[in-house]
């Protein structure tokens, strides 16, 4: 592996291997391929057939993206078993295949990279993002090339490479981070000069259209930059793991489909991501019986105002220095903040780096989840939300908790992810995330 430099809190986003102007073999490799695209005639509009990531889909927008238009992504990366026990994953695949045969879905003519742009409206800050969308190479071989940040559960993984092993496709692409030197960047913004293959704009006032890039010169660039870049993976945990597993079950097989896997690469030396909390809401502690549990090692400060407020004094308290949370569920806030020094030694273990040991997400579930509540990290107990307020009302719906968390600075995901250690899953949300559907790759087309 090529060597690689120490990286600092005031470098840690610059991801590249070896010497300058030397190229290291074992970087990134992003390979073209022919994408599935909807036909905007079969459809009743693009941003109708558009999902979000299968993650962030709550039930009440699974079953309005599935009765928004029939031919929405949702029914392919969330499929629902039929009442004649067709399994969810058997009724993916025979609804891409039907997709495909009525032309609803049809195969781009030529082998491409697709430059992928997101923008959001100006009241939201009118935020631009682009990156390369391609076949990137997958494989053990590969760890410290692509690097998590995150732990995953076997259950999620399982159900990603049962959907994918079934419908022999990737259905939506991984968001990676990296630092490049131009050559890609370059390629990027001469597309977006030029007509897009597509534009569209979803219900949250974001406006998508995507390039396809299939000059050689081009091509050439993008793999003799990213050939010196590694990458972090900033959402799609999961669905790497299912990469990997499902390229070791098909390793016998040589130039196999089954070695590369779909991702979007941003290059965030030029388009930062945003990183957001993930609230957790534990649906069977009710708030009174949370707080009845806490020791003399915990700080509970009561909140007056609302929900923003209860967010700046989380803030604040994170700006202190302190391992903080918002307790919410029965109609008022709580700050809880803690643990002394010995009970953090006795949950987590001393050698793990400071960094690790003081994350909001390691104390939460090391310390409160296995020795305080003693919840088990199942569905049925801890529900992961994105938006606070849906958070707060899940936990009053459930008489439950939500425990509301603030972000992790992105130089510390980097720096623990350079040293190879996961934090606990859901620590993290970056963004913008790619919108599903826009283009999917078959292994059926190579």
């Amino acid at each position: 592996m090529p060597r690689v430099r120490a990286v600092s809190a005031d470098d840690s986003a610059d991801f590249r291997y070896g010497d300058a102007g030397r190229v290291a073999a074992a970087g990134l490799s992003l390979a073209p391929f022919r994408g599935l695209r909807y036909d905007p005639e079969r459809v009743s509009s693009l941003a109708a057939v558009t999902s979000p990531p299968y993650d962030v889909v709550d039930a009440d927008g699974r079953l309005r993206l599935e009765t928004g238009d029939p031919h929405n992504v949702v029914r392919l990366i969330l499929p629902r078993p039929t009442p004649t026990a067709e399994s969810g994953y058997r009724r993916a695949a025979r609804l891409l295949a039907d997709w495909q045969r009525n032309g609803v879905l049809a195969a781009d003519p030529s082998a491409a990279l697709y430059v992928y742009e997101q923008q959001s409206p100006p009241d939201q800050g009118g935020t631009l993002q682009r990156g390369l969308i391609g076949a990137l190479a997958v494989s053990d071989a590969k760890a410290g090339v692509v690097l998590p940040h995150e732990d995953v559960m076997p259950r999620p993984v399982a159900d990603r490479v049962g959907l994918m092993r079934t419908t022999k496709a990737n259905l939506e692409p991984l968001l990676l981070t990296y630092r490049g030197d131009g050559g890609a960047a370059g390629v990027i913004e001469r597309a977006a000069l030029t007509t897009p293959l597509l534009t569209t704009t979803t219900s949250d006032g974001t406006t998508h259209r995507l390039w396809s890039v299939t000059d050689p010169a081009e091509l050439a660039a993008i793999s003799a930059d990213l050939a010196t870049c590694r990458a972090l993976i900033a959402d799609g945990h999961h669905r790497w793991a299912m990469y990997l597993r499902l390229q070791r079950e098909h390793r016998y097989l040589a130039h196999s489909p089954w070695d590369r896997g779909m991702v979007l690469l941003v290059d965030t030396a030029r388009y930062p991501l945003r990183v957001r909390a993930i609230h957790r809401v534990l649906h069977q502690l009710p708030v009174a019986k949370a707080l009845s549990a806490l020791g003399h090692a915990w700080e509970v400060t009561p909140l007056h105002g609302d929900q923003d407020d209860a967010l700046h004094a989380l803030a604040d308290a994170k700006a202190r220095g302190e391992n903080a949370f918002v307790l919410a569920g029965d109609g008022q806030f709580r700050l809880l903040t803690g643990p002394d020094k010995t009970t953090l030694d006795a949950a987590v273990p001393v050698d793990r780096p400071d960094e690790y040991r003081r994350l909001d997400a390691t104390v939460l579930h090391s310390v409160l989840f296995d020795e305080v509540w003693h919840i088990p990290d199942s569905p049925e107990h801890i529900g992961y939300l994105h938006d606070t307020s849906a958070a707060v009302r899940e936990a009053e719906r459930c008489d439950g908790t939500a425990v509301l968390l603030h972000p992790v600075e992105e130089g510390v995901v980097r720096r623990l992810a350079e040293q190879g250690v996961t934090m606990p899953r859901k620590s993290t949300s970056f963004g913008p995330k790619p919108a599903t559907g826009l283009v999917l790759r078959s292994l059926l087309l190579g």
